[in-house]
């Protein structure tokens, strides 16, 4: 495992600290779950999908809540009735069926746009928005304008 000193930047840097929060995050993401298994696409130049292998969930038992820049993806399975008998007995289960709960950190302005459930697969869309204010802008090279500072008289 490597390690990384980050301390020089802590003395030298105002308003990172939720970058070097998420640096210790993926520093201690070797004990992270394995469980689902997913993948992230970029399927175009502002827009993702992430996709968990749910085999055996249905939509009622799944969740998907964003808060903040995170999104948190939860399977809860119903429990079965202990007093209701079994049709057939499970000689292996190879198919995991338990609950889950897989959490990913969302970049800004990334906002889930859908999801869908299609063949044993939870698809979920995600875009990036940039707010207009933010976007970069091309400034004209023009003559210089004074802009003068107008002062209210008190009355």
């Amino acid at each position: 495992m490597r390690t990384y000193d980050l301390s020089p930047l802590y003395r030298s840097t105002v308003g990172f600290d939720r970058l070097f929060s998420l640096f210790d995050q993926v520093a201690g993401a070797d004990a992270a779950p394995t469980y689902p298994p997913y993948n992230i696409e970029r399927t175009g130049e502002n827009a993702y999908r992430i996709t968990l292998a749910v085999a055996g969930f249905d939509e009622s038992e799944l969740t998907i809540e964003t808060k903040e820049n995170a999104l948190l993806i939860k399977g809860l399975r119903e429990s079965k009735d202990a007093s209701a008998t079994p049709k057939n007995e499970v000689l292996y289960q190879g198919i995991a069926a338990r609950a889950f709960e897989r959490r990913f950190q969302l970049a800004d302005h990334v906002q889930v746009t859908g999801a869908s459930l299609r063949n044993g697969l939870l698809h979920v869309d995600l875009v990036r928005e940039i707010p207009e204010a933010q976007k970069p802008r091309r400034i004209e090279i023009g003559a210089p304008r004074v802009v003068e500072a107008t002062t209210r008289q008190a009355a």
